[in-house]
């Protein structure tokens, strides 16, 4: 894999599997884009005047994707599907199922967690090919995804690609399951973590480390390079005190649904807030409209997700 070269500076140290990793998702991402260019988004979005400033080509939006674009952790959904489709056992899926639960009443990611349930999916998905996991990823979205999308974050989305923007997921999930999800909302690609493949089937490691923290950082960074965007221009979205190395790496950071860390900070770096799970106003002004309207139906549905029977 050719190596992409650096032009803007680092505000932290990565590693040097950082850098590996984020610069083989970047490269992934933007292979996977030029499938989607043909996509319509979708309608109706209101547009805030200022911003995204609108026909900005080297402004864009990077999105942070477990409870931020989705309630609850997408590897944990996907490792739901793979136990429907036996997988693997029942023992594995009570695991997952713990750490969702964990996941969602903590409002934060345990690094310990993530990484038994990434080594787990490794694991899981070795041998299988990288095709039958994107067709399988489909049906996952729509089994257990689609209904757990933030109406709000969607919003926000919406008003970047309404300006004329590209919008990418950035996500410690499977590079191939991030696609899927955005290809779903009608963003413009996903940043995610690689598995190593050899002929199209997957060997059970990963490429660098999985797509968390620095690595975030270091893939959108990459991608920044190769697309020629200004990172001043830029904005990112999460939840997680995780996040801050690639929130402060753009111009326009905003907290989405923060966990407590993220929260202090962002108060005292001056950075916008939105709060999704409570309908709860933000506590900066400027967010566009669209979120607003978002911000109700969104707690609604999280409302409405918590409780419903499941079959």
């Amino acid at each position: 894999m050719a190596a992409l070269g650096w032009l803007t500076p680092r505000r932290r140290s990565a590693t040097a599997r950082s850098v590996l990793a984020g610069e083989a998702s970047a490269e992934a991402a933007r292979k996977s884009s030029q499938e989607l260019e043909d996509i319509s988004p979708a309608p109706d979005a209101v547009k805030e005047p200022e911003f995204p400033v609108l026909g900005d080509d080297r402004a864009a939006a990077f999105f942070d994707l477990d409870n931020t674009v989705m309630q609850g952790a997408s590897l944990f959904h996907f490792g739901r599907g793979l136990y429907k489709r036996k997988f693997f056992e029942t023992r594995d899926l009570a695991r997952f199922a713990w750490q969702q639960a964990w996941f969602r009443l903590a409002g934060s990611e345990d690094p310990e967690h993530m990484q038994d349930a990434q080594n787990s999916a490794l694991s899981i998905v070795q041998g299988h090919r990288v095709a039958e996991l994107t067709i399988i990823g489909e049906e996952i979205y729509d089994e257990y995804m689609a209904e757990r999308i933030w109406p709000g974050t969607r919003a926000l989305a919406q008003a970047h690609l309404d300006a004329g923007q590209k919008v990418w997921l950035v996500t410690a999930a499977p590079v191939e399951i991030a696609q899927v999800i955005a290809r779903r909302l009608g963003l413009t690609g996903a940043l995610g973590t690689v598995a190593e493949s050899v002929d199209g089937v997957y060997t059970g490691k990963l490429v660098g480390e999985p797509l968390h923290g620095p690595a975030k950082a270091e893939a959108v960074r990459a991608l920044a390079v190769a697309e020629s965007l200004d990172l001043s221009r830029c904005a990112a979205y999460s939840d997680s005190h995780n996040d801050i190395p690639m929130l402060s790496l753009v111009g326009h950071p905003y907290a989405i649904n923060p966990d407590s860390k993220l929260r202090r900070h962002a108060r005292d770096m001056d950075w916008r807030l939105r709060d999704y799970r409570t309908a709860r106003k933000a506590a900066k002004v400027g967010l566009p409209a669209a979120a607003g309207v978002g911000a109700v139906a969104g707690g609604t549905a999280a409302a409405i997700a918590l409780h419903r029977r499941r079959r």
